[in-house]
């Protein structure tokens, strides 16, 4: 394990932050911020290590041979940044989807598109196979983000087990947020509620799903990265392709639903043209927008570059 200092425990915070800034925004995923900071794949290892070797560590040689195995500071800074940006930046965001949705989602869409490409670099070569898998992974991404959410809600202790457990994989899989999982499963409202009324037995019951789908599916990802890491980028990528349907900034509202807090916000969307609204003065603020976030992946790229090189 690379040895860290106190500034680069700080950069971890900052990009847990970033995540965490993702997952506020329902269609953007945390795991796309994680792959594009370069945290990714030692995410994977970190979360994938706790397992019943590394609890056994703990009960024969103690916690600090855990914690190291388990690479704990790494997954401590990158957890308090996360927990900082949802604490610090839920509001602030949530008011601007709801105020400024077009331009919120002018930055990320240019945000997540240049990701694609910056993802798709790091394939050394691409094949029929890469490029097969590429597509289908873009395919299926789109499939997902067209499907209409469910209407009838479940709060059953078994179903909101297993929605846990796909949101937290939706998470740290680049693509699709575990948010919008949760919508399309019918858990959104149900999630929301329990917060509200600190109905702490169904969130042990979800955390506890998400705990579960968190630790298998990270061996799972780890696995494909050690042993088909080509072909693994190649879906991810396309995966990232064709969740930008989700984030296409104009939308048009098909049906409604109620908040936790009685006001109507929209339930089922589909993306039109920029040009379908008139005069639409916010266009060219959009494309700007839009540039900054395709700018900001750009820098990140080159800073992590220079940070290599030294």
């Amino acid at each position: 394990m690379q040895q860290r200092n106190l500034i680069h425990y700080l950069v971890i915070t900052l990009k847990g932050m970033a995540m965490g800034a993702a997952d506020v925004v329902p269609g953007v995923s945390g795991g796309t911020i994680a792959f594009i900071s370069g945290i990714y794949e030692e995410l994977l290892t970190s979360i994938s290590s706790i397992n019943f070797s590394t609890l056994k560590l703990l009960k024969n040689n103690g916690f600090k041979a855990f914690w190291k195995a388990v690479n704990g500071s790494f997954l401590l800074a990158l957890v308090s940044g996360i927990f900082i940006s949802i604490v610090s930046l839920a509001k602030l965001i949530s008011w601007l989807l709801e105020n400024k949705p077009i331009l919120v989602w002018s930055f990320f869409f240019g945000l997540v598109l240049a990701s694609i490409l910056f993802i798709g670099k790091q394939i050394s070569k691409w094949r029929i196979i890469t490029i097969v898998l590429f597509v289908l992974g873009a395919i299926m991404a789109y499939y997902i983000t067209t499907l209409q959410p469910m209407i009838t809600e479940n709060s059953s202790p078994l179903f909101l087990f297993i929605a846990g457990a796909l949101a937290i994989c939706a998470m740290i899989l680049p693509g699709i947020s575990g948010s919008f999982i949760l919508v399309l499963l019918g858990a959104y409202k149900p999630v929301l509620d329990a917060i509200h009324d600190r109905d702490f037995k169904l969130l042990a019951i979800l955390a506890s799903g998400a705990v579960i789908g968190l630790l298998s599916f990270s061996k799972v990802l780890k696995w494909l990265f050690s042993h088909y890491k080509n072909l693994t980028l190649a879906v991810l990528t396309g995966f990232i392709l064709g969740s930008l349907n989700k984030i296409w900034p104009w939308k048009e509202t098909l049906t409604w639903r109620t908040n936790s807090h009685g006001l109507k916000v929209p339930f089922n969307e589909q993306s039109i043209s920029p040009f379908s609204f008139d005069g639409n003065p916010q266009l060219a603020m959009a494309i700007v927008l839009a540039i900054v976030g395709f700018a900001v992946i750009i820098v990140l790229e080159k800073i992590a570059n220079m940070s290599n090189t030294n």
